[in-house]
């Protein structure tokens, strides 16, 4: 099955109401949650890429980075497979991400500088457990550098008992502010070191891209790069 786009005919000022919406959202109140938000051509492809994955294609998702990345599954039990824009649809979602970074960097001058992503899969009754995506303020505790994060999911006919919610928290409170179905096509883009969240135990297969976007992280004159 082909993935391909006729780049050619896509409308690229298209996307400029969704990202106004997003950078909107992000200035006012550091979350945007927007269900049928991704370019139904390439929430397709996407879909289809996930659907025909394998499964050898997915690891074991861990916690922590390079030396301090450990697996455990008291914290996270789903699996993951980094974008590499190794196919047609994975060069595509690359692209509109650039986009939007692109778009949200002339807006909001957040100096958004590089991107990284995966396909993330909850079998039934996995969960990711509260965390951040960045520690506020503390390069030392994490040079990560990620000053935002985006989530897509891919999941049709999602039902509330299906479970498998995105909940997010508001430092220091102990109950969610807001609670995201992971329906097909919804987009969620946060402040990364702003808001703890979870991953509540799905009861059916989850799918979903995560995806990080970072500032320059430079030591001794080197470009950190995305992983």
């Amino acid at each position: 099955m082909s993935l391909a786009i006729d780049v050619g005919t896509y409308d690229f000022d298209g996307d400029d109401p969704l990202f106004t919406q997003i950078a909107d959202n992000l200035r006012d109140k550091g979350w945007s949650v927007i269900p049928n938000a991704l370019p139904e051509h390439l929430s397709e492809q996407l879909h289809q890429q996930l659907l025909s994955a394998s499964a050898q294609e997915f690891v074991p998702a861990g916690v922590g980075r390079a030396v301090d990345y450990t697996l455990n599954r008291f914290v996270r039990r789903d699996a993951i497979a980094w974008i590499e824009g190794d196919t047609n649809a994975e060069q595509q979602w690359l692209q509109w991400s650039n986009r939007l970074r692109l778009f949200l960097n002339r807006r909001l001058f957040l100096g958004l500088f590089s991107f990284e992503s995966h396909f993330s899969h909850y079998p039934s009754g996995a969960f990711y457990k509260k965390h951040v995506d960045a520690f506020k303020g503390n390069p030392l505790k994490d040079s990560t550098n990620r000053v935002l994060s985006i989530v897509a999911y891919f999941n049709p006919s999602w039902q509330p008992e299906d479970g498998g919610e995105l909940a997010m928290f508001h430092e220091e409170e102990v109950d969610p502010f807001l609670c995201v179905t992971p329906a097909y096509g919804t987009l969620v883009v946060f402040l990364s070191e702003e808001f703890p969240h979870e991953v509540r135990a799905a009861n059916r297969d989850r799918f979903s891209i995560a995806g990080w976007y970072r500032v320059n992280n430079s030591i001794n004159q080197q470009i950190d790069p995305p992983r």
